[in-house]
């Protein structure tokens, strides 16, 4: 009778598919462990953008006060004026375009309601970065929310650079005060009806601004001589004037955004600047005329002929990185330790299967 062959696993054997185990399973987890990092520093989560602050009924006020607005010199306001009480002095020689003078009325108190759910909303919204400290002259901020928890302060200029949709909230711990010949400009699409100036008291604009936003001042705003706005002067207590431009933003309603405008690689296909064969299901054309790709959206850009998209938010949250800066790897990382989580759950299985069959 031939000796019985046993089944067991010896102790080397056990010993060394414990190893192949710990080996296949530690694999794993280091290369998950790598993923998630990965993920954190690559830009594959979107960042947070900051959201436009809404007026209600004081969005078509350019300038709003409760106690007091007086006007000295030519002033012009452009958009509708309101007061709750009865202290309303400079105009004429100040002139009202686009809108009427609502003293005493409940037009102005409704305003002047929503300005104040207004100035909570924008003073309540999350910091992305702290200024503390640093003049905004000379700087160039991409959209956020800044804060300052003093005085904010503008000397020189300030450049705003976003797009149409992006939005800009300043939070003044403070006053505002800006220096003579300050400026706000915009450039590659910002607008000024995205700008909010949050002011935890007083805002004291010097002479000869050209300033951009709306300001929600707590107390009052003084705009000094010759300084224009492009913007709302919105107070709890008082607005003072002389000789000034203030101009309402129109309504700031997403802005319209299309498709890159296709071609055809049908031979002899000729598209011209002239409004000609757009793509999608719209008809294209540079000069503005008709509608550039996808499902008919608007054509053109300013008559530039640029078909732009959507302002989508890049970048993680914590870090800001994206995946086309210098030293954040980007996609090829990511793919990189996916590639080593699926050899570590590879070799796990395999494993298992070796022990099984022995």
């Amino acid at each position: 009778m031939s000796p019985t062959r046993s089944t067991s696993p010896t102790p080397a054997r056990r010993r060394r598919s414990a190893l192949r185990h710990g080996a296949a399973a530690s694999l794993t987890m280091s290369a998950a462990g790598l993923l998630v990092a990965g993920f954190a520093l690559s830009g594959a989560a979107p960042a947070y953008a900051a959201t436009a602050i809404e007026l209600g009924d004081a969005e078509s006020f350019a300038v709003l006060a409760a106690s007091k607005i007086e006007n000295v010199g030519g002033s012009v306001v452009s958009g509708n004026v309101g007061i709750t009480g009865v202290d309303f002095t400079g105009f004429p020689p100040g002139v009202i375009n686009d809108g009427v003078p609502y003293v005493t009325t409940p037009e102005a108190a409704a305003a002047e309601v929503d300005f104040g759910l207004a100035y909570v909303a924008a003073a309540g919204a999350p910091a992305d970065e702290d200024l503390t400290g640093t003049d905004l002259g000379g700087l160039t901020l991409e959209p956020g929310v800044y804060e300052d928890t003093s005085t904010m302060q503008l000397t020189g200029e300030l450049v705003l650079d976003g797009g149409a949709n992006d939005v800009w909230i300043f939070q003044a711990g403070s006053s505002l005060t800006t220096a003579p010949g300050a400026r706000v400009t915009l450039v590659n699409g910002a607008r000024a009806c995205n700008v909010f100036w949050q002011v935890t008291s007083s805002a004291t604009l010097d002479s000869g601004n050209q300033f951009v936003g709306t300001i929600l001042a707590l107390a009052s705003i003084t705009v000094g001589s010759g300084s224009d706005v492009q913007g709302r002067l919105l107070a709890g207590a008082a607005v003072s004037m002389n000789t000034n431009d203030i101009t309402r933003p129109a309504p700031c309603a997403a802005a319209a955004t299309t498709a890159p405008p296709t071609t055809s690689a049908t031979p002899g296909d000729d598209d011209d600047d002239n409004g000609g064969g757009g793509g999608g299901n719209g008809n294209g054309g540079s000069n503005g005329g008709g509608n550039a790709g996808g499902e008919g959206g608007n054509g053109g850009d300013d008559g530039s002929g640029v078909a732009r998209g959507p302002v989508v938010p890049v970048g993680n949250p914590d870090t800001g990185m994206t995946p086309d800066e210098e030293g954040g790897g980007g996609p090829a990382v990511l793919y990189g330790l996916v590639g080593l989580v699926a050899l570590g759950a590879l070799l796990t299985a395999r494993t298992l299967r070796t022990t099984r069959t022995h």
